[in-house]
């Protein structure tokens, strides 16, 4: 399949993400459509990066990619909507959390590719994590393409699909495990004394040298936590207390909580 165009459809804040990274990686505007439920929001994506805003119809006949930004929940009604009109030579990139790809092909027509992909916010600054899974029909020229369209948003990973929901667990929602550690992080050093500006630009900074370390150094995070942690030492003690309050447990738990929910959102729209 050759490059041509991609359309956003329901191009909220996800669906604006992948827009603005096919611009930045220099597809251009004429070749990037977007749908959107309110005229003003058309009208702001239009101003803002000189795409064209379509009709859902539209899309899915000017298209060569369609790529389905909507919530979950409002994916069953768009495809009632025109979801037997998309003609055979379609590509249909499903971003939609928790829904398998037969969600998509029990309502396509027969031999129609859909890819299932899972980012992340991060994509705002190019730093996103992007799982890719095949559904029927998918071809290794497909993979590439969706490839193409997301590598501009940060690393792309291939799985399995049935690993989808513990991709969703884990990167998709892990931002905001991250977040949540450094609001905690902030305001436990505010309450120690220092100002809230100190504070977080220490956890901010401290978050992101500890990430390049662990992409860029090779070893487990077991390694590099060991390395801090001299014996009799404050990390020590510090890591000691997040264990007694099972900190570890928790964060397995949370994890699991997060997939059953992805489970849940799939068996709740079929």
């Amino acid at each position: 399949m050759t490059k041509s165009s991609v359309a956003v459809i329901g191009a909220g804040k996800l669906g604006e993400l992948v827009l603005s990274g096919l611009l930045r990686a220099g597809w251009p505007p004429q070749a990037v459509l977007a749908t959107t439920r309110r005229t003003e929001r058309a009208t702001e994506l239009a101003e803002r990066y000189g795409i064209r805003p379509v009709l859902n119809l539209t899309a899915v006949t000017q298209a060569d990619v369609l790529l389905i930004a909507v919530k979950p929940q409002d994916a069953g009604a768009l495809l009632d909507d025109f979801g037997m009109k998309v003609p055979p030579d379609k590509l249909v990139v499903s971003l939609c959390a928790g829904l398998p790809t037969s969600f998509f092909t029990e309502r396509l027509p027969g031999g129609i590719p859909v890819v299932r992909v899972m980012t992340n916010t991060p994509a705002k600054v190019d730093q996103a994590m992007t799982v890719i899974s095949p559904g029927p029909y998918v071809t290794e020229e497909h993979l590439a393409l969706t490839e193409e369209i997301f590598r501009p948003l940060g690393a792309t990973m291939r799985v399995p699909e049935s690993q989808q929901d513990a991709v969703t667990a884990l990167s998709g929602s892990g931002p905001a495990y991250f977040y949540f550690l450094a609001e905690a992080m902030i305001d436990a050093g505010v309450l120690l004394g220092l100002p809230h500006a100190v504070a977080r630009e220490l956890v901010v900074q401290t978050a992101a040298g500890a990430a390049a370390m662990l992409r860029d150094s090779g070893d487990e995070p077991v390694t590099l936590r060991q390395a801090v942690s001299s014996p009799g030492g404050t990390t020590v003690s510090a890591i000691r207390e997040l264990e007694n309050h099972g900190v570890r447990g928790a964060m397995m738990t949370a994890l699991e909580a997060a997939r059953d929910r992805a489970r849940q959102i799939a068996s709740e729209l079929k």
